[in-house]
């Protein structure tokens, strides 16, 4: 019998390979790593509390990240090829990120969104290169995605599914990697809780997967919003949790239990209201000077409950969340009290639990 030989190599497809990898690759290079910022709190407690600030991304947000490895995962994968669309299942910010990536290696950007997605958050996919599809029931996005990948020899990225593996947990300049190095010189370099919200859940898995691999004591609180399964999914243990109302925090929070989301690998949860979440972004402008979108606003209030218990407990040592993207972009949401209004939220009584804290110590039952 013959031996059957197919040999598919494509020397001008593979030129176009290294060209996009390295213009990828050269993104990261270029750009400095992320601020580690201080949240003030009284010296008297002997705690520090940081927000690792992803904000200053080239495009604005802890999405970055995730995009730049999402997309090296699919041009190494061999499914991202010349003139073919990449297509994503997204609430906005990892979209806007994607659009870039696209733009900079010459391919269509589609990003498949639900139709309450702010309306700075299309004008920055589109600013990029990228078009926006909107849908009405935000779990079509996954089904719509798809579709539009098969009818267009695209490439859904689908980050809902590869985030947690496209990033190298181990370390190579992810999040968790630079966390510890920016706190090498401070009085409390390893902390006592990192608090990571979950929209795909690749950012906490990638931390507390770290954590593990290099021994650290360091816990993973990880807070979910209203409308959303992870916290539920999580306390039960029940893979098929959903909501079926979609989350008014963009960026975080799930209709279904993703696939990226790896609940053993997480410590701690927290359920945290709406409101609590626009309070603590309010507070977080007023405390540093700088408008953060409702995301940041979940983990802050839960990392100032964990410091709560510290100071009730005598116990010194650091915390660290993250600022996840800009507050530029919800300017007609989180800090519209009309928005506010519309939705029925009052934010006044965890705005007075954060005033009551930060000048006595004490939270309230």
């Amino acid at each position: 019998m013959p031996t059957v030989d197919v040999d598919r190599s494509d020397p001008d497809y593979r030129a176009w390979l290294k060209e996009a990898v390295r213009k990828v690759q050269a993104d990261a290079n270029r750009t400095a790593d992320t601020h580690l910022l201080r949240f003030p709190l009284p010296e008297k407690w002997g705690i520090d509390l940081y927000l690792k600030d992803e904000s200053t991304h080239p495009t604005g947000s802890l999405k970055h990240r995730l995009a730049r490895s999402l997309f090296l995962y699919g041009l190494c994968n061999g499914w991202i090829r010349p003139g073919k669309p990449v297509i994503e299942a997204s609430s906005g910010s990892t979209a806007v990120s994607e659009a870039y990536f696209a733009k900079l290696i010459g391919v269509p950007f589609i990003a498949v969104m639900p139709a309450t997605t702010s309306r700075e958050k299309t004008r920055l996919i589109e600013f990029h290169g990228g078009r926006c599809h909107l849908v009405q029931d935000p779990r079509t996005v996954y089904e719509v995605s798809a579709r539009l990948a098969a009818e267009s020899g695209g490439h859904y990225m689908d980050q809902f599914t590869y985030a947690e593996r496209a990033t190298d947990w181990r370390g190579n300049n992810n999040i968790a990697e630079s966390i510890y190095q920016q706190l090498r010189l401070e009085r409390y370099p390893e902390p006592a809780w990192i608090v990571a919200t979950a929209g795909t859940g690749g950012t906490s898995a990638t931390i507390a997967r770290y954590v593990h691999y290099m021994q650290y004591d360091t816990r993973i609180c990880v807070p979910d919003p209203e409308n959303s399964c992870f916290f539920d999914g999580w306390l039960t243990g029940d893979a098929g949790t959903d909501c079926a109302t979609a989350s008014r925090i963009e960026g975080i929070g799930r209709p279904r239990m993703e696939p990226s989301f790896v609940p053993g690998a997480i410590d701690r949860m927290m359920k945290v209201p709406d409101a609590a979440s626009i309070a603590a972004v309010r507070a977080l402008e007023a405390a540093i000077g700088r408008k953060a979108g409702g995301s940041t606003g979940t983990g802050l209030w839960s990392a100032l409950r964990i410091v709560a218990e510290m100071v009730a407990e005598g116990r010194t040592g650091s915390v660290v969340t993250l600022l996840c993207d800009p507050g530029d972009r919800y300017l007609d949401k989180y800090y519209s009290d009309d928005w506010l209004a519309a939705q029925g939220l009052d934010i006044t009584p965890y705005a007075r639990t954060l005033d009551g804290f930060l000048a006595t110590g004490r939270w309230p039952d």
